[in-house]
């Protein structure tokens, strides 16, 4: 049995983490209201624009013959990953990480044996987690949930949208964390590149007039569109990650809480033991006297 003295030591250390994991809790609830503010916000102009790029891509000729709809036979994947800079957030990261080797064993297995697709992680933790596990990574960008801005995003997509013109990479996804709730994350899977037109029975019969001209329109509006969706991926990481976060940190507060409780019970088992030896011992010690 521990002693006293380490009772309440590792009551005080207990007591301390779990004031660290409730302020954790209660930052990362306010930076996820922040966060959802932000994805509501982007999530109806980005569905709108992405819809209505793909309708006038399919419709035109200038949408179907952009570099950017380009279909070639695929001999380099860019897999773009989204995780979060920091851990303490129960299985965010790891999800990400599983949900990519998934991809990559079920649709280029064979890509990847000979060395053949790349790992883009925007985020610390998925760069650590897939770089352990012998994937090519291309490049990893951290701290950028810290100046999360389109501006700062735009270099990343026009980096991507070179690279696909290059034909550096024939096919180039995204994975990130979709938040359904604050408690629910869901891994989501989109192809950038291509852009895929919608199929010919989806296809909108709205007669466009297009100013100045198609080829400049769609020039303009499909690597924008495509820059957004990075943006939104992130955004949607954001406002996840500060929800596992939370819940994560609430849970462990409230482990912390079990904890403690169970330590003062075996600190007050352990103190009354020792009185009643210390009690034992001085009637002992009187009775041998009085003898």
């Amino acid at each position: 049995m521990a002693s006293l003295k380490e009772v309440r030591n590792r009551i005080v250390s207990v007591n301390s983490t779990q004031q660290i994991t409730k302020a954790m809790k209660m930052v990362s609830a306010a930076k996820l209201r922040r966060a959802q503010d932000a994805i509501s916000q982007m999530r109806p102009y980005a569905k709108k624009l992405s819809e209505m790029i793909s309708t006038v891509s399919a419709q035109t000729e200038a949408g179907q013959s952009n570099p950017f709809t380009e279909v070639r036979e695929v001999k380099n994947v860019l897999i773009v990953v989204v995780t979060s800079d920091r851990g303490l957030c129960g299985a965010f990261n790891a999800n990400v990480g599983k949900a990519t080797m998934a991809l990559v064993e079920a649709k280029y297995a064979s890509l990847h044996a000979s060395g053949n697709v790349t790992i883009l992680p925007l985020g610390k933790k998925g760069g650590e987690y897939l770089g352990r596990r012998g994937y090519q990574i291309l490049d990893t960008y951290t701290d950028i949930f810290t100046r999360l801005n389109f501006g700062n995003v735009r270099e990343i997509g026009e980096m991507i949208l070179t690279d696909f013109t290059e034909k550096k990479y024939d096919v180039v996804e995204v994975l990130f964390n979709y938040s359904k709730n604050v408690a629910t994350q869901i891994i989501e899977t989109e192809q950038l590149l291509p852009m895929v037109p919608l199929a010919a029975e989806t296809k909108s019969a709205v007669d466009y007039i297009f100013e100045p001209t198609e080829e400049e329109i769609i020039q303009e509006l499909i690597p924008k569109s495509i820059k957004l969706s990075i943006f939104r991926s992130l955004l949607e990481s954001n406002a996840s990650e500060h929800g596992a976060r939370m819940t994560a940190m609430d849970k462990a507060t409230e482990n912390a809480g079990e904890l403690i409780k169970a330590l003062k019970l075996e600190y007050n088992r352990s103190r009354q033991a020792a009185i009643t030896k210390e009690i034992l011992e001085i009637v002992g010690g009187a009775e041998a006297l009085s003898a």
